[in-house]
Order: C-alpha cells, then sequence, then structure tokens
C-alpha cells in the first residue's frame, strides 16, 4: 500500500555497524562527529536568545521594506522573513526575521513559550533562533542569517555551477546531525522539512532552519507542500510524529539524488529495476560514486516506508551517512562553488543600505545584482560630448558598452570587462557606472587591484557617488586592508546618509 512497497525497502535497517551498507570501513568517518547531544557544540559568536522590541526589528529591516524580502508571502507560505541588520551591537549582526500575520498567534503567552522553547538550542548545523517579538499584536521571531541561500536555489535553480557529489553527501549528513541533535534536546517534531528549510551559511555549510521547529501558527498545517511528498499518517488523520519527520528527510535525500523535487512514488517506480543511474541527477555527468548513490537511495527507501514504525531513527541515518564523506578536508564553500567569506569590520551610525550592507559582507554577488538593477540611473550629467565626438566616436562606444552590458547582465565577467574597456578607451565619455560595473567584474575574475583603480576611476567622475567608495571598500578588503576598508565603508556610509537627506537615492 501506499508509494513505498519497493523491494529495495526489504533491505536490513542500518544499525550502528554501518559495514553492513556496503563495505564501507570505520575510519572514513567524518572526523566532526561524535555521538551524543554535545557533539556539535553551539558558535560561541551565537548570541544569547532575547525579546526585541518592534522598533528594533523595523530599524533592522528599514521598516520591513519590500527590499529586504528573502521569502516572498504565497498561499502555501503566508508569514514573509526579511533580512535585517540589528543596530544594536557592535558587530552589526544580519539576521533573519520571520513576521507572522497577526491572526497567528492569538496568545500572546503560547507564542512566547514556543520560540523561548526553540530558542534554548544552540546547535551549529541549525541557523538558530535568537529572539522573537510578541509586542501588540506583533509576533516574529529572529535567526541568523544564511547568505549563501537554500538547497532548493543550489539544487533546483542554480546557475553556475551543480552541486558536486560529495557536498550532497555532506549536506544529508549535516541535515541528518542537526536532527538528531533537535530529537535528543526533545524537540523532534520538525514542522515541513523540505530542501526550502535547507540554507547554507557563510562558510558554505548546510544548516536546518530553525523556523521549521515552530508551525506557522497556532492552529495550522504542518505541511504547506504537495500532497505528493506528505507523510501517509498526515494524510491520514493530520497526525505529526518523530517518524514523519524521518519520511521528509527520505524526499530531500530524493532531491539530493536527482537534483530535482521528485514525488517519492515517481523516484521508487523509476528505478524499479534497482539502475540507479536512471534517478540520478544528469548534470553530474557521472561523477558519482554509482555505490554510494545505491546506498542513499536504500537509505531514502526505508525513509519512506508506509508505516512509522518500519522507518529507520535519525541515529541509524547519521551512523549510516557518516562512513560516506570523503572529502572532510574540503571546505563547504570550495565545494560549493562560492568564495570564501570575508566581512568588513563596521560599526555604522546608521542602517546601511543594500548595497552598503552588500559590501560589507563582501557579497560580490548580491553587489553585481544591485548594480544591474541600478542601471545608469546615476550618469546624468556625468557625460558631455562635443558635436565631433557624437559624429564620430558614439556609435562605436555604444555599441562597445552594449556589449558590455550584455555580457554583464549574463555574468561574463571577462567578456563586460572587455566591452567596457573598449568603450572607455574609444572615447572620452565618463560613466561612472561602466567603471563601477567593471570594477565589480575584476573583482569577480580576482583582481582586486584593478577593481581598486576603477572604484577610485569612478570616485572622480562622480565624487560623492557612495557606490564608488563602497567598491573601493570591497577591493581593499580583498587587498588584505581591512582599516582602510572598514574607514572607506563608513566614509561611504555618511556620504549615502547626506545624500537621502537630500532627497536623492541611488
Amino acid at each position: 500500500m501506499g508509494c513505498c512497497q519497493s523491494s529495495l525497502l526489504k533491505l536490513k535497517k542500518p544499525s550502528g555497524d554501518v559495514s553492513s551498507l556496503g563495505g564501507h570501513s570505520q575510519d572514513r568517518k567524518n572526523h566532526h562527529h561524535q555521538n551524543g547531544v554535545d557533539a556539535l557544540p553551539a558558535d560561541e559568536c551565537v548570541p544569547a536568545f532575547v525579546e526585541f522590541s518592534f522598533a528594533d526589528l523595523k530599524a533592522a529591516t528599514n521598516n520591513f521594506s519590500t527590499d529586504h524580502i528573502v521569502s516572498e508571502k504565497s498561499d502555501k507560505s503566508p508569514n514573509v522573513v526579511y533580512k535585517g541588520r540589528l543596530q544594536k551591537e557592535n558587530n552589526q549582526r544580519c539576521v533573519a526575521v520571520k513576521k507572522f500575520t497577526k491572526a497567528a498567534w492569538p496568545d500572546h503567552q503560547q507564542f512566547a513559550d514556543e520560540a523561548s522553547g526553540v530558542g534554548k538550542l544552540r546547535n551549529k548545523r541549525i541557523a538558530n533562533l535568537i529572539g522573537y517579538c510578541c509586542e501588540g499584536d506583533e509576533r516574529l521571531l529572529v535567526a541568523e542569517y544564511m547568505p549563501n541561500c537554500t538547497l532548493a536555489k543550489h539544487l533546483f535553480h542554480w546557475e553556475k555551477q551543480t552541486i558536486e557529489w560529495a557536498m550532497r553527501l555532506r549536506v544529508a549528513l549535516y541535515i541528518a546531525e542537526a536532527l538528531e541533535y533537535c530529537s535528543q534536546a526533545e524537540r523532534p517534531l520538525y514542522h515541513d522539512l523540505n530542501a526550502d528549510r535547507v540554507l547554507f551559511d557563510e562558510n558554505g555549510d548546510p544548516r536546518l532552519s530553525c523556523f521549521g521547529l515552530m508551525k506557522n501558527s497556532m492552529d495550522g498545517k504542518s505541511y504547506s507542500t504537495n500532497l505528493a511528498y506528505t507523510p501517509p499518517e498526515y494524510l491520514r488523520d493530520g497526525t505529526v510524529i518523530a517518524e514523519s519527520v524521518i519520511y521528509s528527510f527520505g524526499t530531500i535525500l530524493l532531491d539530493l539524488l536527482s537534483g530535482k523535487h521528485v514525488p517519492p512514488n515517481q523516484a521508487l517506480d523509476m528505478i524499479g529495476g534497482k539502475n540507479i543511474t536512471l534517478l540520478m541527477d544528469s548534470h553530474l555527468d557521472g561523477k558519482f560514486s554509482t555505490e554510494e548513490a545505491t546506498l542513499v537511495f536504500e537509505l531514502a527507501s526505508q525513509c519512506l516506508q508506509y508505516e512509522p514504525r518500519d522507518r529507520p531513527s535519525i541515529k541509524e541515518l547519521v551512523a549510516a551517512l557518516v562512513p560516506l564523506q570523503n572529502k572532510s578536508d574540503t571546505p563547504s564553500y570550495e565545494m560549493l562553488g562560492i568564495p570564501k567569506h570575508e566581512e568588513i569590520p563596521l560599526v555604522p551610525q546608521e542602517p546601511l543600505s543594500a548595497m552598503g550592507d552588500a559590501c560589507s559582507r563582501v557579497d560580490l554577488t548580491a553587489i553585481h545584482q544591485l548594480l544591474l538593477v541600478l542601471h545608469y540611473k546615476d550618469d546624468d550629467g556625468s557625460c558631455e560630448l562635443s558635436f565631433q565626438e557624437w559624429t564620430q566616436q558614439i556609435r562605436d562606444m555604444l555599441e562597445a558598452r552594449k556589449r558590455g552590458d550584455m555580457a554583464f547582465r549574463d555574468k561574463d565577467f571577462k567578456g563586460a570587462i572587455d566591452g567596457y574597456t573598449t568603450f572607455i578607451d574609444v572615447g572620452n565619455i565618463l560613466s561612472p557606472t561602466v567603471y563601477a560595473r567593471r570594477s565589480i567584474c575584476y573583482l569577480l575574475c580576482d583582481k582586486p587591484d584593478a577593481a581598486l583603480r576603477d572604484a577610485m576611476q569612478a570616485q572622480l567622475v562622480h565624487p560623492e557617488w557612495p557606490i564608488a567608495f563602497y567598491l573601493q571598500a570591497v577591493a581593499l578588503v580583498k587587498l588584505g586592508m581591512q582599516k582602510d576598508a572598514a574607514d572607506m565603508l563608513n566614509e561611504a556610509s555618511t556620504l549615502e546618509k547626506k545624500r537621502h537627506r537630500g532627497g536623492r537615492g541611488y
């Protein structure tokens, strides 16, 4: 009955003796994992759980600006998550703020108690809950901010590269470890576990969102995803038990194998003949171990058993996944294909704009996107052409800039550099935006010296343009000049404040 009557499910459930899963020896065990709740100590930088004022969170999110939304509201997810930056801490911590509708948690004390229970958890496999707000009708949760998107983004909507096989195995283990910690800390229920609940921190390490440890509302549903992915017992009578989380973990294993959100029924039917390659993500180009993939599929099949009692425990899953880790010494950011985390030490007096925030975090991808959206808005009045220059040079220059813009849009950063260089060399048009765009392209191509020169040229063309100063700050960080970068970032923030007081934004 149901989706999980595959013959593969007749395998013995995984046990502490992981050698029964296919000859993988214990000497391949990830050295980070040990048994017990204390195996994964919390990051020392995680602050204590506190109650925030609504004013604090309004300031952190620029009055809940739509520009700060990182999780759009929809019928399936009625609550909104904002990115914010706290303004009362010395390190200006970035946070994720989940704002509930007024009717979601009408009982003030019940919301506070639930949040406090989750707030006691501290673990490096979780995006930890650091506070809440229960002021008047407002109900908000505040968690650590994870800057490198979700597993869903990296698996289903990737741009530069898909996740390599070893990284997928790491994701499976780290999320299993997170669930094991929650279970041992007496918080075994996780609501609507799916690829959107797996986040990547500044180092590229996968973490489990703490928001799933609370329901979206006091009386709300625990599962908002397609019914094809919902545990059978929940479909029967709305029951959510610890084994329901195991079922959902099985769907994540299928996601990791296939690179797609494949319904369990379809996945199990697909490889009825036990040919795992039919299910595997084609974007891996065959760069995976068939033996390991088969073992992961067998674990997924066990998790997806129709009867909850037939599913493995989270402890057994961790024990089975540990020996599959074969690149334990390789940083996650390398396997994920993202830059190494760097951040400018900054204590601004005013909240940072989206550009200022991205530059303070040295988030080159976000800076590129913001410059793309800005277009040439700040070039007004900076380009002066004589009639002779217009008639003889403008066509070539505009064509070169167009080539640069198209490459910039398509993230062909070397092509963008070529186009913008031709634009600059051909004529006498002085465009701060072209210099800014070429500067970020140089940064993305790991050429901070050239990036700094272009940011300085942008400043010469447009002396009080905050973006020119912000880009100089980022280039200085890349050159190892942290103090100069912090000074430059503060100067940019001051110029930005002055600019907005004058009634002019970017």
